[in-house]
């Protein structure tokens, strides 16, 4: 009863906060920017209000301190808020910098890759060295039952993780829903592996946010009235990794968000080959957009990537289990 309580708090305050915040933001003129080398469809969307992600973000955060008072499984939550904060705060800066100093580069990718280091080493820091929660330095390898013992490095493996997911959530926020959609049922998943584990604090955080995320799509959805900016997409992409971490299941991720790892990937693959052979292999990166220049809706694009999304979280969670 009271993880339902607080995911339908989570739902109802950001389904409030939503409309408080549009035409604040118009005030403001926090509009979305178009980049000109993105298709021509997305000209359309210029101006709609951006940093949307501050109201799912102030949902999820306030309904967990609240949850700190109820549960006693607190180090989760805590470490959870911490690295929430953090991430948000680095989107928050990028979409400041964009919206509201006209600076379309926002943060260097080297001003973002050094922040998004430092709260992940604190994260790693704080979770061992205060003792809130005992993160296992072996990575459990899907399919086997072994695992790879990292160490020391261990350290090096949650930058990698929380500093890529970060950026790949980022990076499949580009269609109407899409990643709020996909960051739903990658919680989701979460959510019920961490019930498996009795982890009862991680889950209730994963639930709020679910809850939030929900509230938040009624306005995402297409036609978009609000989009998260990246407060919302690097502070999802680092908390999903978190999570993984948490469970001691950071390679089911790799099926969980299968998308935004294949998003990820379009990229990377894109930009190689034209510096290679000087050809394209999609018609535009990230993937999403290769199949809007082929003539996709957006609602097709969207609902396809959500089914993918469910199948391959739903082998993530078999691999979790077994």
């Amino acid at each position: 009863m009271q993880t339902i309580i607080f995911t339908l708090s989570a739902f109802i305050l950001t389904a409030i906060l939503v409309p408080l915040f549009i035409p604040l933001l118009k005030r403001l003129k926090f509009g979305q920017s178009i980049r000109q080398e993105g298709p021509k469809s997305h000209m359309k969307k210029s101006g709609t209000p951006t940093m949307g992600g501050l109201t799912f973000l102030l949902s999820t955060l306030l309904l967990s301190l609240i949850a700190l008072l109820f549960v006693e499984d607190r180090g989760p939550i805590i470490l959870l808020i911490l690295v929430t904060l953090g991430f948000g705060l680095i989107g928050f800066i990028d979409d400041y910098i964009i919206v509201v100093k006209k600076n379309n580069q926002g943060l260097t990718s080297k001003q973002k890759f050094l922040f998004q280091i430092l709260i992940a080493v604190l994260f790693y820091s704080v979770s061992r060295f205060l003792g809130l929660l005992d993160i296992s330095t072996t990575v459990n390898i899907p399919f086997t039952d072994a695992g790879l013992p990292l160490g020391l490095l261990y350290i090096v493996f949650i930058i990698f993780w929380q500093v890529g997911f970060s950026n790949a959530v980022n990076l499949t926020d580009g269609v109407d829903g899409l990643a709020t959609g996909l960051s739903i049922i990658a919680f989701g998943c979460y959510a019920y592996l961490a019930a498996i584990q009795n982890q009862s604090g991680l889950m209730l955080f994963t639930l709020i946010l679910i809850g939030s995320l929900a509230g938040f799509l009624l306005y995402n959805k297409n036609k978009a009235k609000l989009f998260m900016g990246d407060t919302g997409s690097l502070a999802l992409g680092g908390i999903i990794a978190t999570v993984s971490i948490m469970l001691n299941q950071e390679l089911t991720l790799l099926f969980i968000g299968l998308m935004f790892v294949a998003e990820t990937l379009s990229v990377m693959l894109q930009v190689a080959s034209f510096k290679l052979t000087g050809k394209r292999i999609f018609r535009m990166s990230p993937l999403h957009h290769h199949f809007e220049l082929g003539g996709w809706s957006e609602w097709k694009i969207v609902l396809v990537f959500w089914a993918v999304g469910l199948i391959s979280g739903l082998i993530g969670i078999y691999l979790g289990v077994n």
